[in-house]
């Protein structure tokens, strides 16, 4: 049983990423640095947790990110444009994240009708208010 590779260091494997490493290298680090020590302290990490650590969760996100913006790309580019469905499609599996950016969408949809409604209601109050004052 001898290996005449046996000893000899191996290769670096090929990033299996669909983005090159230069890209991720040459982004600025740090971007989502709080929002990410926030996430990791509610799930139960330290409230101040290892720069490296909060460095890898950084990346892990981006690439997943980048990976999952590709894909609604490739699906996109079929009907000529990308839209949410598109990624709706791609999460259909993982139902806890489907459900999530279900709940949402629709409170985001939500909260735009209720700015509608408000800057309709402020615009007809500014009315009523300019026409009691040319009226004095």
């Amino acid at each position: 049983m001898n290996n005449p590779n046996a000893g000899t260091p191996s290769k670096p494997k090929a990033v299996s990423s669909s983005q090159p490493l230069e890209t991720f290298s040459k982004r600025k680090r740090g971007v989502f640095q709080k929002e990410l020590q926030h996430m990791m302290y509610g799930f139960g990490d330290d409230i101040n947790p290892l720069p490296e650590s909060v460095a890898l969760m950084e990346d892990i996100v981006i690439e997943y990110v980048t990976e999952l913006v590709h894909k609604a790309q490739d699906i996109g580019s079929q009907r000529g444009k990308l839209s949410v469905e598109d990624f709706l499609y791609l999460i259909r599996k993982d139902k806890p994240k489907l459900n999530r950016c279900s709940e949402l969408l629709s409170m985001n949809e939500e909260l735009k009708q209720a700015r509608k409604v408000f800057e309709s209601d402020e615009e007809k109050l500014r009315k009523v208010f300019e026409t009691d004052e040319t009226v004095e």
